[in-house]
């Protein structure tokens, strides 16, 4: 098949590490791949299956940039495109205009939870299908009632579980100064809860002193004051010693294997990618019970699950399982199971063509 991914994102997140692993995926099982980034996209440096000349950048400014649906046409038509596939919301209305007139079919990936505008009630009619990436996000789409039931479906995202995979015993060689290392990785934003999770780590360091907390990513552009508000948080409950804020992990795979136990604080969260990448490396997940979580984690079998901004109890998950070696080797083992059978790359990438070829046989 021709296939043209779009996406406008100006960082890399959850979403953009999808895009990339599906599009060099779909690459590698011999589809002719093609992408339309956002000038200057980090994802280009991203896609190292797809051809140089396979990949277009256009401005991508917003859903009403006109220019840039008619250079996204004449590129589709231009490489005999038979599926373009949009990531991002501002991009749904381009792509859809990008297919009037043409044999190219428009599918969607729906991504977060966050209700569409008006302007995608108006645009997506000829939508071919909708992939939500978890039934919290296929159910809000319903449920605003832009597409006909029958063509939203749920394809889980997927990750390469075997590189993921770590041993306990890789896992503790990695920890250098002896102490015990929780985890996070996620966007620095209000939504993923960093804060509750900076109060729960100094109602565990009043406990222990042997642990020490790594809480990595970035703020988006422009939100540099949320990473101050949190580094102004460290500072008024003295962890400046106990807590760190690396800043962007470039991979993600290096760093997981270096912790001893992954937390998830989110509030809001569609799909939590790196809550199963952190099971696939064998690290006990603690989570917040948002919508994502919920459907990843068999609480108590495959991760501990708490309230949101339950900071109590995370702080009391995360020292039950720290003095607990035996439970934690269950919890990671169940998950590292669990994610080969639900999350495989392979699994998504296959789920995903099939999309492509039932709309192509309508």
């Amino acid at each position: 098949m021709r296939i043209l991914q779009v996406s406008s994102a100006r960082e890399i997140g959850g979403g953009e590490r999808h895009f990339a692993d599906l599009s060099n995926g779909l690459a590698r099982r011999g589809h002719a791949v093609f992408a339309v980034l956002r000038s200057k996209s980090p994802l280009r440096a991203a896609l190292s299956e797809l051809p140089a000349n396979n990949i277009l950048e256009l401005p991508l400014r917003n859903a009403l940039d006109l220019s840039s649906a008619i250079n996204l046409k004449r590129y589709a038509r231009e490489n005999q495109i038979e599926i373009i596939h949009a990531h991002v919301a501002r991009d749904y209305p381009l792509a859809a205009l990008a297919t009037r007139g043409s044999s190219a079919r428009l599918v969607l990936t729906r991504h977060v939870l966050f209700p569409l505008k008006t302007v995608h009630r108006l645009t997506l009619r000829r939508t071919a299908e909708v992939i939500a990436v978890s039934e919290a996000v296929a159910d809000g789409l319903r449920e605003q009632r832009i597409f006909a039931p029958g063509i939203v479906r749920v394809i889980h995202n997927g990750i390469d579980v075997d590189r993921f995979r770590r041993s306990r015993e890789q896992i503790s060689k990695a920890r250098r100064d002896g102490r015990w290392r929780v985890g996070s990785v996620s966007q620095l934003a209000p939504i993923k809860g960093q804060e509750d999770l900076i109060r729960a780590a100094a109602k565990v360091c009043q406990t222990r002193d042997d642990v020490e907390f790594v809480i990595a990513g970035e703020a988006e552009s422009g939100s540099d004051n949320y990473r101050g508000n949190l580094e102004k948080l460290i500072r008024e409950l003295g962890l400046e010693q106990r807590v760190r804020l690396p800043g962007w992990v470039d991979d993600v795979a290096d760093v997981l294997p270096t912790f001893d136990l992954f937390v998830s604080a989110s509030r809001y969260d569609a799909f939590g990618l790196s809550t199963i990448e952190a099971m696939a490396a064998g690290v006990p997940v603690i989570s917040t019970a948002s919508a994502g979580a919920r459907e990843i984690i068999e609480a108590g079998s495959t991760g501990r699950v708490v309230a949101i901004s339950d900071v109590e109890g995370l702080a009391a998950a995360i020292l039950e399982l720290l003095n607990d070696p035996s439970e934690r080797t269950r919890l990671a083992q169940h998950a590292q199971v669990a994610v080969a059978e639900r999350f495989s790359l392979a699994r998504m990438i296959e789920k995903t063509e099939e999309v492509y070829r039932e709309v192509l046989a309508r």
